[in-house]
């Protein structure tokens, strides 16, 4: 995912917990988790703001875009084409 999560940098600089920002922030250590793994396919902006306000960051310092890797987008050896008119280029 082009999509990185540096939560855990920002915890290691404010010497925190996980169990305590997720307290702080009003959401449950599991959740806390999924997002600061990279797992989460959303965020909402009042957790975004929430979490920046306990941690005195900005949104980019915890959210970060990354190139992806063209081989991690490929399809395995021997894998069939895709068929989804969408991935045609021009469609």
């Amino acid at each position: 995912m082009p999509i990185a999560v540096d939560i855990d940098v920002m915890l290691a600089r404010r010497k925190m917990s996980v169990g305590e920002l997720a307290e702080r922030v009003g959401i449950t250590p599991a959740n806390l988790a999924v997002l600061k793994n990279g797992r989460a396919k959303a965020v909402r902006f009042t957790t975004l703001a929430a979490l920046c306000e306990v941690l005195e960051c900005q949104p980019g310092d915890l959210l970060r875009w990354e190139p992806e890797d063209p081989a991690d987008t490929e399809a395995p050896p021997g894998a069939a084409p895709s068929e989804d008119p969408a991935d045609t280029v021009g469609a």
